[in-house]
């Protein structure tokens, strides 16, 4: 079946089996080797990509469901210049990538957690914490750091998430004449 998808912002099209997984396409199909398999069951995580925006595991979706769909791997996550992300720059300030292998997917798990942290209603809220992040990790297997290091890089990115975001907000106010609305 000859199917389209748009992966990193460029726009991909080709034919696939219709029992074909999305991380072999994208593995296999695109070079995009980020996207770790590890289980196959989709129990580790390190399969994991956005999907329009949402996390899934890569492993446990079919090619043919995602058409038409927006793909980010790690790799479309760094900078066209290949700076980090912020998330992947506080992971790698506290030490959260040991042997690397689960890190794409921890990356992109993550990456939804710091952006909802970041959001609009974020400004209201007391950053995440400790458990909040452990429990948006469960779906993701790290045997070599033990999650401390990992959840203090999380922590780390939401900080300058909702610190940006806060100094962007006022900027955009400022911009768009929206400063004092509604007082």
């Amino acid at each position: 079946m000859d199917l389209s998808l748009n992966v990193n912002g460029r726009p991909e099209r080709f034919s696939a089996e219709p029992n074909e997984l999305l991380v072999e396409r994208l593995r296999d199909g695109l070079g995009l080797t980020g996207t770790k398999v590890g289980c196959d069951t989709g129990q580790c995580g390190s399969c994991v990509v956005h999907l329009d925006g949402r996390s899934v595991k890569s492993c446990l979706i079919l090619t043919a469901s995602a058409a038409g769909s927006a793909v980010t791997t790690i790799e479309g996550v760094t900078t066209p210049g290949g700076e980090l992300s912020g998330l992947q720059e506080a992971l790698r300030q506290e030490h959260g990538t040991q042997c690397g292998f689960c890190t794409p997917g921890m990356v992109m798990a993550l990456g939804e957690f710091v952006e909802n942290a970041r959001g609009d209603d974020a400004a209201g809220r007391a950053a995440p914490t400790e458990p909040e992040i452990r429990e948006w990790l469960t779906g993701n297997l790290c045997r070599c750091t033990g999650y401390h290091s990992v959840v203090r890089g999380v922590q780390r990115a939401c900080t300058a998430a909702r610190a940006d975001a806060l100094v962007e907000r006022p900027a955009a106010s400022a911009a768009t004449g929206q400063e004092g609305a509604g007082r």
